[in-house]
């Protein structure tokens, strides 16, 4: 199976643990919820890491269930899921799939109904929607059943669950609507909540926070934006609306004083919530998105909290950043008050895979701006140095001679910019590819043209896992080649990337001061963050880049940064946070 297929079985097992007994069963359903997204994340096939016997280096993903994947890859069944699956009618499961639809609601319908069929139970649904029969069922109601027929037709037409959108394009869209909230002279401040503000690679529907005195006011507000498509829930206190490209926005409306309490609570995750929760219960105290409840002579007393900061500190800890909260230690740490001071967007002090509009005839896409106007958009942004990586000219359709003079015509360029540009550093890179026998696109005479070279796979992704680790390291191995680009390959909702052995990679590139990107490309994100994570651990060297094809694509530096604080990366980690001194002699070292 597929890690895609292990995440799938696993959500369906904590649905139907939720149909079953949600109260009962909260921290199994937690438990099948994290496992399903550590493996959907990870970039090892989980059938590879049983094999290996490394099961257990899978984050999030506890013995119990660790058993269970032993067990399935063993004998291609688990026993285990088999008895909770048996409880739940298979029709349930497909309903899972569509926007709006929680394990009861689907549940209730299918028993209902008595729907049988998997393959139908869609269509079925709609059937039974269409003649009206949905909405006498107690708890539904005609808008109800409105809602079902239009959430089935947008499932029809490609919305899924599945469907998440890259965090650069939800960000996009939060934005927008928190603009547009704070024209409202009743509202006073507004926030993104759940996995947008923990930074997470991937989003569903975007969750907002908005504080007021009015919340009625700031209500219709919200439901007036002009880029809606429709109102999906109009409440006292929170709504829903669609908005063009039908992607979901929901706010929840709340006083000032209770900002703190509620904004840590939606922004979660779910098992850090769980373990603040279980520390509250020792002392007493129960945690909630009102406050903290305590017992204060003889009496339970609801204290209330404006900033998360006194919220944590009421809890004896430092305040936890967003992007951590995943537990796994940041909790721990932060009771010790030993929180490392994770990089910041302010940190960096330049950029280094950047693709100009010079005519270099690459093997791939040519950017579309001038090195001039990439320059002056660096300067902007207070950058020490910049580096050019263009692709490498084709080799296929170039001679070796060809190649070494477009090269220094490019590098020609760059140094009639530098010659007016005295405030920063820049160097000569090119983004070259690592061909499957691990030799480089280019020859020695074009690679000692470069300061430095980015290597690259662009082909070949299907090799098995040692041999591409093989490849990688011999690319690496040069020594002008000091980054490895986008070094899983993925590309996040279409291609899950290459095989790589972490362990031996990581070990080559700290030995020999090679650094891994974090490539902030929006459908790249890459390293993923929980392989940061690992790197940062093993004390291998990282680099943020935007991989820019526009002067305005250098935005997207903020999208890398928050991967990195993702993966627990400190200044230290980032090659480009470093004073240009440090920098320029790592750079330049060819040890």
């Amino acid at each position: 199976m597929t890690n895609q297929e292990i995440s799938h079985l696993l959500r369906t097992i904590a649905a139907s643990y939720a149909i079953k007994d949600e109260k009962k069963h909260y921290f199994q359903i937690i438990a099948y919820q994290k496992a399903a997204d550590a493996i959907e994340k990870t970039t090892t096939e989980a059938k590879d890491l049983y094999k290996e016997d490394k099961l257990a280096t899978l984050p999030g993903v506890g013995p119990s269930i660790q058993a269970h994947l032993s067990e399935l890859f063993r004998t291609g069944k688990v026993k285990h899921f088999e008895t909770v699956l048996k409880e739940v009618p298979p029709a349930v499961f497909p309903l899972l799939d569509i926007p709006s639809f929680g394990p009861k609601k689907a549940f209730k319908l299918v028993s209902v109904f008595k729907f049988t069929n998997p393959k139908t139970v869609i269509d079925d649904l709609a059937k039974i929607a269409e003649s009206g029969k949905i909405a006498d069922l107690e708890g539904f109601g005609e808008k109800s059943q409105a809602d079902i027929l239009r959430a089935v037709q947008e499932y029809r037409l490609g919305k899924t669950k599945s469907g998440r959108m890259v965090l650069p394009y939800a960000n996009e869209l939060a934005e927008k609507m928190l603009t547009y909230l704070r024209k409202s002279k009743y509202v006073k401040d507004a926030y993104a909540m759940g996995s947008l503000r923990r930074r997470r690679d991937t989003i569903g529907d975007v969750d907002l926070a908005v504080t007021s005195g009015k919340l009625d006011e700031v209500i219709k507000h919200f439901v007036a934006y002009p880029y809606k498509d429709r109102v999906i829930e109009k409440g006292p206190q929170t709504s829903s609306i669609i908005i063009s490209g039908g992607k979901q926005i929901d706010i929840m409306v709340l006083k000032p004083e209770l900002a703190g309490s509620l904004l840590q609570h939606f922004t979660g995750s779910k098992a850090h919530n769980i373990k603040l929760r279980e520390l509250a219960l020792k002392k007493g105290w129960s945690l909630s998105e009102k406050g903290i409840k305590q017992t204060y002579q003889g009496k339970k007393v609801m204290k209330t909290y404006d900033t998360e900061e006194k919220f944590y500190k009421a809890l004896s800890m430092d305040w936890i950043p967003p992007e951590i909260r995943e537990d796994t230690g940041e909790i721990e740490r932060a009771l010790k008050h030993d929180l490392p001071p994770l990089i910041e967007l302010k940190d960096i002090k330049g950029d280094f895979h950047l693709h100009s509009n010079f005519p270099i005839e690459p093997s791939h896409d040519l950017g579309a701006d001038t090195i001039k106007t990439m320059v002056d958009t660096a300067k902007q942004r207070g950058y020490s140095y910049m580096g050019f990586s263009e692709h490498n000219p084709s080799t296929g359709n170039h001679t070796a001679q060809q190649i070494y003079t477009l090269t220094q015509k490019r590098n020609n360029e760059i140094e009639k910019v530098q010659k007016s540009n005295k405030s920063i550093r820049i160097f000569k890179l090119l983004e070259t590819d690592i061909q499957p026998s691990g030799d480089l696109a280019i020859d020695e005479k074009a690679l000692s043209l470069l300061d430095a070279a980015i290597v690259s796979i662009h082909s070949v992704f299907s090799m098995p896992k040692e041999q591409m680790t093989k490849r990688i390291i011999k690319g690496l191995s040069r020594p002008k080649a000091k980054i490895l680009a986008h070094p899983t390959g993925r590309i996040i909702n279409e291609r899950s990337g290459y095989e790589v052995d972490w362990e031996e990679l990581f070990a080559f590139a700290k030995s020999h001061k090679k650094a891994l990107e974090i490539n902030a490309w929006p459908t790249r994100l890459d390293l993923p963050d929980e392989i940061v994570r690992k790197a940062v651990e093993k004390g291998v060297l990282l680099i943020i880049d935007t991989d820019s094809h526009t002067a305005s694509q250098m935005d997207l530096m903020q999208y890398g940064v928050s991967v990195a604080r993702r993966g627990w990366a400190t200044k230290a980690n980032i090659v480009n946070s470093w004073p240009l001194d440090t920098f320029t002699s790592w750079l330049l070292n060819r040890e």
